[in-house]
């Protein structure tokens, strides 16, 4: 028989009720930084196509990619999502900063051997915005950013392979027989015992491991901002062949570049696994070194494409992204997490692209032209959103989104507001994801590996040079400028610049604006880093004759 409360019970009730909803809400207050602030995974791959990834390229891809696809229908799928530039290191500073790398030194080509720091140290980085709100910030995997090396400029040469004697400085040098001699033992044991600065660790990210560029020396880990272990002999041989390492020197003893990728997904998973433990929010970033060369496949992925081993390594890149969501899906984060999956340029066709489109498996898809090219296989990529509850499964945006918006994107996720001189070329993608249809941008500019820019306007697309501006061949060199409408000409096979001489007029008026602006969003002009190049190149004139 069930009793009625006595007066003593019923007069501590209330009091007891106040406390109890008084700890709710305390708890609650407590919970609430976390849960607002989701956690940030950035994931990007490293040469994958348009084409390689299955759910963009149904028809004409062939390499089973399952678990980007997953993501893929699990979030958003853009299919105008472009990177700055066709090839590496531009690309990764307008990801991180926000800003055209245009703006800054780095006006062609990407940062070199041993290279120093493109990134300003008092540059904002997604990094540091997250910081500034309270994250817990990593990066793992490629940097290719550059850093303050401890190499004096008189040890410079001892970080180079040697000429073989009698050979000029084009020869290419052979490294069967070259071994380190004491004074390159003596500057590395130097140079790598000491804190390398201006890495990731001084630009946003509390932690940091990866190779910096797995197919360039140093051929070691990095941890934070030391090597692991002294290399102490250059990387044999073996280690360069065709589509391994590229660029000779120091390495650590018995250095192999198979278990690079596996590393990385390791670390990754671990640090997921962890800071799922802590009461602050996490952003990882984590470019992977695949499938960009070296194609060190292990061995439980060789063959498994059926077409070749680049073929493979996207196989194993694609199981690296699983390990990583499935160690994100088990640590019970994966609820509040935002997840981005991108590349940062087009595939390289130096892995044989004639031959996988021999088999059927077309890297760029329906695009034409590939790595380092101002057209859009240059850097139209694979670039998926996931965030459980804010973005809808299995949707598709086909607007215009640049990867400099990550950091609008996050600053508005965040309730931040950018100061003037931070991501001066980034546009929030929240309105898209969830669910818009208006455009957030009107326009966006990549760039060539030689600096050549390719400008959009909506559907219309202007490229002041007659080819590609990287290495893919064709273009017309009677007509030195390009334009193409894209909403029925994504191949860009038709050049409509000789036709309509006031549209490209007007995208040239654009690029400059652009340009002068130190900006493409809204805000006070800002200052480039340096003279930007025009384009189309002037001739240089030809020299006079002299009079006889």
């Amino acid at each position: 028989m069930n009793r009625l409360p006595t007066p003593l019970f019923r007069s501590l009730l209330p009091l007891a009720l106040s406390l109890l909803l008084s700890l709710s809400a305390s708890a609650a207050a407590a919970a609430a930084p976390n849960s607002a602030k989701p956690n940030i995974l950035v994931i990007l791959a490293d040469d994958l196509g348009y084409g390689d990834v299955q759910c963009y390229n149904p028809q004409r891809g062939k390499i089973p990619t399952p678990h980007i696809d997953r993501l893929a229908a699990q979030g958003m799928r853009f299919t105008d999502g472009h990177s700055s530039s066709g090839v590496c290191s531009p690309t990764r500073y307008t990801l991180l900063t926000g800003r055209y790398h245009w703006r800054t030194k780095l006006q062609s080509g990407i940062v070199g051997v041993f290279g120093e720091p493109l990134i300003a140290p008092d540059r904002m980085t997604i990094g540091t915005l997250a910081k500034q709100h309270g994250y817990r910030t990593a990066m793992i995997g490629k940097w290719h950013l550059g850093w303050d090396w401890p190499i004096a400029p008189e040890q410079r040469k001892l970080f180079q392979v040697p000429r073989p004697a009698g050979k000029n400085d084009e020869a290419t040098p052979s490294i069967a027989s070259v071994t380190a001699s004491p004074a390159h033992l003596a500057a590395w044991r130097e140079v790598f015992a000491k804190p390398i600065a201006g890495g990731p660790t001084t630009r946003g990210f509390d932690t940091y491991f990866g190779t910096d560029i797995p197919n360039w020396p140093p051929f070691c880990f990095i941890e934070n901002d030391r090597t692991l272990g002294i290399p102490s002999e250059f990387l044999p041989a073996s280690g360069l062949v065709k589509n391994q390492a590229s660029v000779p020197g120091p390495a650590l003893k018995d250095w192999k570049l198979e278990p690079i990728l596996p590393a990385l997904g390791d670390r990754a998973s671990a640090f997921i696994t962890d800071a799922a433990t802590r009461p602050e929010p996490f952003l990882l970033y984590l470019p992977l070194t695949s499938p960009h060369t070296p194609l060190a496949v292990n061995a439980e992925w060789k063959d498994k494409s059926r077409l070749n081993l680049y073929a493979d390594f996207v196989m194993e890149t694609d199981a690296v992204v699983g390990r990583v969501l499935a160690a994100l899906e088990k640590s019970g984060a994966a609820a509040n997490t935002l997840v981005i999956f991108t590349s940062d340029n087009g595939c390289a066709p130096y892995i044989d692209v004639a031959g996988l489109e021999a088999m059927g498996h077309f890297p760029s898809g329906p695009l034409r032209g590939y790595k380092a090219d101002a057209w859009e296989g240059g850097h139209r990529v694979p670039f998926i959103v996931r965030w459980p509850g804010q973005v809808k499964s299995g949707s598709v945006c086909d607007h215009l989104v640049q990867q400099s918006d990550l950091m609008a994107t996050f600053a508005s996720v965040l309730g931040s507001k950018l100061p003037a001189n931070a991501g001066e070329d980034s546009v929030s993608l929240l309105p898209l994801l969830r669910g818009g249809d208006r455009p957030v941008r009107e326009n966006a500019v990549s760039a060539s590996i030689q600096g050549t820019p390719a400008v959009r306007s909506g559907s219309w697309k202007y490229i002041p040079a007659p080819g590609s501006g990287g290495w893919g061949k064709g273009g017309d060199q009677a007509q030195p400028v390009q334009l193409y409408n894209l909403a029925d000409d994504l191949g860009e096979t038709k050049n409509l610049a000789a036709a309509l001489p006031e549209k490209v007029a007007e995208m040239k008026t654009l690029l400059e604006t652009l340009i002068t602006a130190g900006r493409s969003t809204p805000g006070a002009p800002q200052q480039n880093d340096v003279e930007v190049k025009r384009y189309p190149v002037k001739a240089a004139a030809a020299p006079k004759k002299k009079a006889k």
